[in-house]
C-alpha cells in the first residue's frame, strides 16, 4: 500500500494538504501518521469502489447469465439493491481496514521490496503460501459467519441475494466485508512478501470474489472452489464456505457437489412458465429443504 500512498502523495495529497495552510491548518508532513490515515481512508475506499464497479460491470455485461434473472428468487431491482448495499458499505469498510494499512505502510509487516531480498523460487513460493492462507483463514471466519448466533446480526443481509449477480461481490454488511478481508492482511504480518506481488494479489482476490457471483461455469475442476460451487452456497447456505479452493469444505465436512443443473446451460432457458429448468429444480429443493443454518 505505501506504493500507492506514495503516488497519491506525488500527484494529489501534497498539494491537497499543503492548501490546508491557507486555511490556518497546519501542513502536514507525508509520515504524520493523522495524514497517513487520513489518506489510506480516501485511497482504500476509493480504490474498493472503483475496482467494483468497474470490474463487476464488465463480468455483468461480458460473462453473467443472464437467464439467471429469470430465476424465481431473483429480486425486483436486486441489481439496483446489491450496488446500494455495497457503496454504503465501502466507507466503514475502509475504515476499519485504516489501522492494517496504517501498519503496513509504517513498516511493521513483512513486506520487502526487492527481489533479491528472497529470491525468485520464494517469490513464486510465496504466491502459493498467499492463497493456502488466506483461504484457510476465508474458509474459518466465512463458517463462522454462519453461526446461529452471528449469521443474523451480520452475514444474512448478503445472502439476501439468492441468485447474485457479480455486483453482490460486496454487497453485505460492513464488518462481514472487514472480517472477511483479514486474512488477506494478516498474512504480510506472518511471512514475508514482495511488495508489487501483495498488491497484485490484492487486486486478484477482489477480482475473484467478483467472479464466483458472476454466475459464468468456466470449470468442473472439483479442486477449484468456482462460481457454481458459490452459487450452490447461495442457494443452501450451509456448504462450500471456501474462497479459492475446495479444500478446506472437503476437510471440514461442508463440501456439497454443484449438480448438473447447475451447470447445464440448457436448462437456464425459459420454459413455458417462465422460469428456466434449473430455476424450477432448484426452487422445488429449496421448498423441501429447510434453510436453518447449523453452527459450525
Amino acid at each position: 500500500m505505501d506504493y500507492v500512498l506514495w503516488i497519491a502523495d506525488e500527484y494529489a495529497f501534497d498539494v491537497i494538504y499543503s492548501s490546508f495552510s491557507y486555511l490556518g491548518l497546519p501542513n502536514l508532513a507525508r509520515d504524520d501518521m493523522l495524514r497517513q490515515s487520513c489518506s489510506l481512508l480516501c485511497i482504500s475506499g476509493f480504490g474498493a469502489y472503483a475496482i467494483y464497479m468497474i470490474f463487476s460491470t464488465i463480468s455483468f455485461y461480458l460473462f453473467f447469465d443472464k437467464n439467471l434473472m429469470k430465476h424465481p428468487r431473483f429480486l425486483k431491482n436486486q441489481i439496483q439493491q446489491e450496488i446500494k448495499m455495497a457503496t454504503d458499505s465501502i466507507p466503514t469498510m475502509a475504515l476499519l481496514t485504516v489501522p492494517v494499512f496504517l501498519l503496513e505502510v509504517r513498516g511493521y509487516s513483512q513486506l520487502y521490496e526487492n527481489v533479491e531480498e528472497h529470491g525468485w523460487p520464494y517469490l513464486f513460493l510465496s504466491v502459493f503460501a498467499f492463497l493456502f492462507a488466506t483461504d484457510f483463514g476465508i474458509y474459518w471466519i466465512h463458517r463462522g459467519l454462519h453461526h446461529r448466533g452471528i449469521y443474523a446480526y451480520i452475514h444474512k443481509s448478503h445472502h439476501k441475494w439468492i441468485v447474485p449477480t457479480p455486483y453482490a461481490s460486496i454487497a453485505f454488511h460492513p464488518v462481514d466485508g472487514w472480517a472477511l478481508s483479514l486474512p488477506y492482511h494478516i498474512c504480510v504480518f506472518l511471512f514475508p512478501m514482495n511488495k508489487s506481488l501483495y498488491l497484485a494479489l490484492f487486486i486478484f482476490v477482489q477480482v475473484w470474489s467478483i467472479l464466483i457471483h458472476d454466475g459464468k461455469y468456466l470449470t468442473k475442476d472439483p479442486v477449484i472452489n468456482s462460481a457454481a460451487h458459490h452459487t450452490v452456497h447461495h442457494l443452501y447456505l450451509n456448504s462450500n464456505y471456501g474462497q479459492y479452493f475446495t479444500l478446506w469444505d472437503r476437510l471440514g465436512g461442508s463440501y456439497r457437489k454443484p449438480t448438473e443443473e447447475i451447470y447445464n446451460i440448457e436448462s437456464r432457458s425459459p420454459t413455458k412458465n417462465g422460469l428456466s429448468g434449473a430455476a424450477e429444480h432448484e426452487a422445488s429443493t429449496l421448498k423441501s429443504k429447510p434453510a436453518l443454518l447449523k453452527s459450525p
